[in-house]
């Protein structure tokens, strides 16, 4: 079955963005990234504002927060919620349409169809930095942060809600190197 979804679960800094809008405007397919956000709010009931900082991200305070958090009656957090809400909008944007799919756990979601292309990318430190840098304007010190902060929340959230490690090359499809370097590498290899 040719692949017609395309998921990409990237490291912060990555480029894995830009290369899922470049992959999806090529190949004229749908492109769904933060554009989601309303759709995942309106099947949750929470604000926009709410789904853009909690949806892919585990909360701040880590994996034991994200465990014992708050739960309803019925034994799930806002967190559960968020989760669920936004597993049904993939699900439903795969079912419509071609399209490219970055992060929130939709290489996991969309585990049992077959035409899924599942994609991580990961950086070499120094190329990471320097995008964050020039895209928030930020330090250095600050670009490593935000991406030592950012891929910890994406990787609780993901080990949190999949029988999976985030960024392991098994679970996906294919891992790029957003920007190869091959002299570095022969370097490593001698």
């Amino acid at each position: 079955m040719a692949k017609r979804i395309i998921t990409i679960s990237r490291e912060f800094g990555s480029g894995g963005r830009f290369i899922g809008e470049e992959v999806a405007r090529k190949l004229g397919i749908a492109y769904y990234d933060k554009n989601i956000i309303s759709q995942i709010a309106e099947k949750s009931g929470l604000s926009p504002e709410y789904i853009q900082e909690n949806a892919e991200l585990s909360p701040k305070k880590g994996l034991f927060a994200y465990a014992l958090a708050g739960r309803d009656i019925t034994g799930k957090s806002v967190e559960d919620m968020v989760y669920e809400a936004q597993r049904k909008v993939i699900l439903d944007l795969a079912k419509k349409e071609p399209c490219v799919i970055i992060g929130r756990n939709a290489d996991y979601i969309l585990k049992d169809r077959d035409d899924v292309l599942n994609v991580f990318i990961h950086g070499d430190m120094p190329e990471k930095i320097q995008r964050i840098t020039d895209l928030y304007n930020v330090e250095k010190q600050k670009a490593v942060k935000m991406m030592e902060d950012t891929d910890k929340r994406r990787k609780t959230n993901y080990n949190f809600y999949t029988d999976q490690n985030w960024g392991k090359a098994s679970n996906y499809t294919l891992c790029l190197n957003e920007k190869p370097n091959p002299p570095a590498m022969l370097g490593r290899m001698e």
